[in-house]
């Protein structure tokens, strides 16, 4: 684990997205807040926020951090969901992991609360989006 112990804290955030294919009817589904396990989008949410609390307990080298905002947006397509995530502190380290981290729990809780409908479902296209403070300056994906 690196020494952050001199590291000054400053305002941070990240932004990362995931997606998920699955047949345009599980879509509606999911839109229409219909899943026989519950309202997957609200519970996605939950995990995603409770993984991003819990990051440095599930990666070896992540500090543990108070995190003061986690956010969860759903955007739809016809075969698709794509979830981003919002991760902000204000600490010595970044939040990139933590919406990493958040975005993957929100797409694994989706694909579990799904997979009694069919198995055909992908999660792809991880990545961070963007993030600003610290040390290494701003940064944005291109798009």
């Amino acid at each position: 684990m690196k020494d952050i112990s001199a590291k000054e804290d400053t305002l941070r955030e990240a932004v990362a997205e995931i997606t998920i294919d699955m047949p345009p009817e599980l879509v509606t589904l999911l839109q229409e807040r219909r899943a026989e396990k519950g309202d997957a989008l609200e519970l996605a949410r939950a995990a995603a926020a409770l993984a991003a609390k819990k990051t440095w307990d599930l990666i070896p080298f992540c500090h543990p951090i108070p995190l003061t905002y986690v956010g969860v947006e759903y955007e739809f397509a016809a075969a698709s969901v794509r979830i981003v995530t919002t991760v902000r502190t204000r600490a010595s380290t970044g939040v990139e992991m933590e919406a990493l981290t958040a975005g993957s729990m929100a797409a694994l809780t989706i694909y579990d609360m799904l997979k009694m409908y069919t198995q055909r479902m992908t999660i792809r296209d991880q990545r961070l989006l963007s993030k600003t403070g610290g040390k290494s300056g701003d940064y944005r994906a291109a798009s």
